[in-house]
């Protein structure tokens, strides 16, 4: 209550009061009200959804016996196929039912010459997708499927600079073209490089790449390239890349990976981009203002995409992507301008030309732990789980809580989001506590965050992953 107290009520008042000082003819100062807690916690028992889910597959743990750090896992429906990746750089074949697990190719091995940069906790395989024609036979993108991974090797010249001065590593897009996709592991060359990122810093750096799998071959969208492009790393966005368009770092970028019309030759950019013509901005732009744009998905029902964006000290935010849209950073973080890394609680939502997040909670809710880092979205509209119908599910990446908001909500905050819970034999458990319960039973060394990553099914299912237990779970009908 004093929470609301002070975000809502003493705004209010102090609105009163500057329209008073207004109407005695007085100069009115509107002071900062700063803050790191800009919302109320979620209500931890309101409309709780419990699930059941199933062990779907296991993913082995390496030689020396540490759990695969699992990162991103998607549908080929050519080879009817899931894959699934690791953030040390291996991707692995699933088969529909999770009883089969293949290798299919370690990006790791020395013959490809990628050196990858796995260190910490946010880089190495960020994301891996197939070109929607990967199966199909004499198309222009058959065999082909990218790879967005860092690396060690700084060598060659960058496509993409910061403007700063340091170079942490770099981030490259891949395009592999395997001579037979059905084949169980990789049987093609060499990867071709698509564009080299110059990331400053060890932090921010890729995020997810995509086709978007709602348009069908002769759609002006089929075969083009949605890649998330984080700030660049340190914090507070210090140089100043998410509003300047001008420069690619802090953006959602949309290329034509077959294409050849980029600065480099080796991608093309789409006419239909929003800043295709404009002078003073880079046609690979889709949308800007993003600060750490972590999974975004496609909405089947309406066509929506959206995205999960990592906050900086604060705000946490789910949020549509239009065409030329722009999400604020670093001048605000979700509905609050940004300052001096806390929000100010005045005027919140006041530049009208702004793209709004659609659910957003702070880092001071008691249900999270002292990192927090929104991940994971799905946007169910399937019907074998019917308490998930009509649903957007994410989830916070350390302390491994599930959440949703329907699916159509457009209002932001953090009134409307719900807690979804694993329904387990001793009763209802956050997916956190069941890694734990599998580590207790396994002997391990128990995992105090989740690492959480969602996967995506070929009918919608939503499987979650992580990176202490090797083991994929899938969320199933009772």
């Amino acid at each position: 209550m004093k929470r609301m107290l002070h975000s809502t009520v003493y705004s209010t008042l102090l609105a009163t009061l500057i329209a008073a000082a207004i109407g005695l003819g007085t100069t009115a100062v509107v002071a900062q009200q700063l803050s790191a807690d800009p919302f109320p916690p979620i209500e931890a028992t309101r409309d709780v959804i419990a699930v059941n889910f199933v062990e779907f597959a296991s993913i082995p743990f390496d030689e020396d016996e540490f759990a695969p750090r699992l990162m991103h896992m998607v549908t080929e429906p050519g080879t009817q196929r899931l894959f699934i990746s690791n953030m040390i750089g291996i991707l692995y074949g699933m088969s529909y039912d999770g009883q089969s697990v293949t290798p299919y190719l370690n990006l790791t091995e020395e013959q490809w010459g990628i050196d990858v940069m796995s260190a910490g906790s946010e880089r190495g395989l960020q994301s891996f997708v197939f070109h929607p024609q990967f199966a199909q036979s004499a198309t222009p993108g058959y065999g082909k499927f990218y790879t967005y991974v860092d690396t060690s090797n700084t060598e060659p010249a960058a496509d993409f600079v910061s403007g700063g001065e340091r170079r942490s590593h770099d981030l490259v897009l891949l395009e592999w073209t395997a001579a037979n996709p059905a084949a169980a592991t990789y049987d093609g060359g060499a990867p071709r490089e698509v564009f080299r990122v110059a990331e400053p810093f060890p932090n921010h750096n890729g995020g997810q790449i995509a086709f978007n799998p709602l348009i069908a071959a002769g759609g002006d969208d089929f075969g083009l390239l949605y890649i998330g492009l984080a700030d660049g790393g340190s914090g507070g966005d210090p140089l100043q890349v998410g509003q300047n368009l001008q420069n690619y770092f802090g953006k959602i970028l949309r290329i034509d990976p077959l294409g050849s019309d980029g600065p480099n030759g080796k991608y093309g950019i789409p006419a239909s981009n929003p800043f295709v013509g404009n002078a003073a901005a880079l046609g690979e732009i889709y949308a800007y203002g993003v600060r750490n744009p972590q999974r975004f998905t496609w909405d089947s029902a309406n066509g929506r995409l959206l995205l999960a964006e990592i906050g900086q000290n604060q705000v946490e935010e789910i949020s549509p992507i239009p065409a030329g849209g722009n999400l604020g950073w670093g001048t605000w973080e979700g509905s609050y301008r940004y300052v001096e890394r806390q929000v100010d609680l005045n005027n919140p939502r006041s530049d009208a030309a702004l793209v709004w997040p659609i659910a957003e909670y702070d880092h001071a809710d008691p249900l999270l732990q002292r990192q927090v880092a929104l991940t994971g979205l799905a946007v169910y509209r399937g019907n074998s789980i019917p308490a998930l119908q009509d649903k957007i599910i994410f989830g916070d990446n350390p302390s491994g809580e599930l959440f949703y908001v329907a699916a159509d909500a457009d209002g932001g905050g953090s009134a409307a989001i719900r807690r979804l819970q694993l329904k387990t034999a001793d009763g209802n458990r956050t997916f956190l506590q069941v890694i734990q319960d599998t580590n207790t039973a396994a002997g391990d060394d128990v995992a105090q965050r989740a690492d959480l990553r969602f996967g995506a099914g070929p009918n919608g299912e939503i499987y979650l992953l992580n990176k202490h237990d090797g083991i994929v779970r899938m969320l199933a009908p009772d």
